[in-house]
């Protein structure tokens, strides 16, 4: 293994994915001390980050060339895989060796096949590692780690996940981490539903809406999201977007088929993914706005459900 650019208390790192929840990690890198490079498609998403003072690259091959360990934050599957595996992938110049964290919420089955492939074509490791929390916890290096892989890489891998989570949980080998999201992302997509249809029935019955994430704080039925997206909801604010619609879809329609192969019975994530697809059909609310906008479905139908006199 060619000579390592950084050293063993703090190595470069490379970040490939500065999006919505790419952005605030990288910034809690910096903020702990870290060197970090970045690569974004769209290199305009990345400059505030270089005002930070992350270093800017021309590629993902060049990045991972410079880099002891590479971080991806990417939208889905293909995207990890086209970094990866794609006709300019960074498996052409990863090393023996060298970590590969995948921090973005994709298949699992995928997962293990490319860890595999990955391992075979030049010796790198892969360590799948999705995170649950959010914007907030994200900028707070609070966030939760699900972890798959080979326990010596992650533990390897303790400079990366020290600066941005709480808490990192071993769940298996290649693929579990993705597992792991797919469980958290069911409570997560279901709990968004039901507290769109709660906040809706709240104002069509003649309470305040407003007042019922903080009524209900601290309460069995508060939870994160509540109190996150539960006053953006009942005030009918979308904007700045904080959890797209698309990517809560994305996920929960993955957990519907891998429920669907592996025999589990999830009506209420199937119902999820009903819900969240008729609203991403619905004119005003659209493919992937905030997540927040989703009680417009709820108003909308009560609305029309009045209008027509239909119980």
């Amino acid at each position: 293994m060619p000579e390592s650019t950084g050293t063993a208390m703090s190595p470069r790192i490379g970040f490939i994915g500065t999006g919505l929840i790419g952005t605030p990690m990288v910034q809690r890198l910096l903020e702990c001390g870290l060197s970090v490079t970045v690569w974004n498609r769209t290199p305009d998403k990345a400059t505030p980050l270089v005002l930070d003072g992350a270093a800017l690259a021309e590629s993902p091959r060049a990045l991972a060339e410079s880099c002891d360990i590479v971080c991806l934050c990417l939208t889905n599957t293909t995207a990890v895989h086209d970094v990866v595996f794609g006709v300019q992938g960074i498996d052409a110049v990863l090393r023996t060796g060298q970590l590969l964290i995948d921090l973005s919420s994709i298949a699992p089955d995928a997962t293990r096949e490319m860890a595999e492939r990955l391992a075979s074509a030049c010796g790198a490791r892969w360590i799948d590692a999705p995170v649950s929390g959010g914007l907030p916890l994200a900028r707070a290096g609070r966030l939760i780690v699900f972890a798959g892989g080979d326990a010596h890489d992650i533990a390897r891998a303790a400079p990366v996940f020290d600066a941005l989570s709480q808490r990192v949980t071993h769940m298996g080998g290649h693929g579990a981490g993705q597992l792991a999201k797919s469980c958290n992302q069911m409570i997560v997509a279901c709990n968004l539903v039901t507290i769109a249809e709660m906040l809706a029935f709240a104002t069509t019955s003649g309470i305040d809406a407003a007042q019922l994430p903080g009524a209900l704080a601290g309460g069995f039925a508060d939870s994160l999201p509540l109190q996150i997206f539960g006053p953006r909801m009942a005030a009918g604010v979308d904007s700045p977007r904080i959890g797209g619609l698309g990517t809560f879809r994305k996920d929960i329609d993955q957990v519907v088929r891998l429920a669907g192969e592996c025999g589990a019975y999830a009506p209420m994530a199937t119902r999820a993914a009903e819900v969240m697809l008729e609203a991403s059909r619905t004119e005003q609310i659209g493919a992937d706005p905030d997540v927040s906008r989703m009680i417009a479905l709820f108003l909308e139908r009560a609305a029309t459900s009045d209008a027509s006199g239909t119980p």
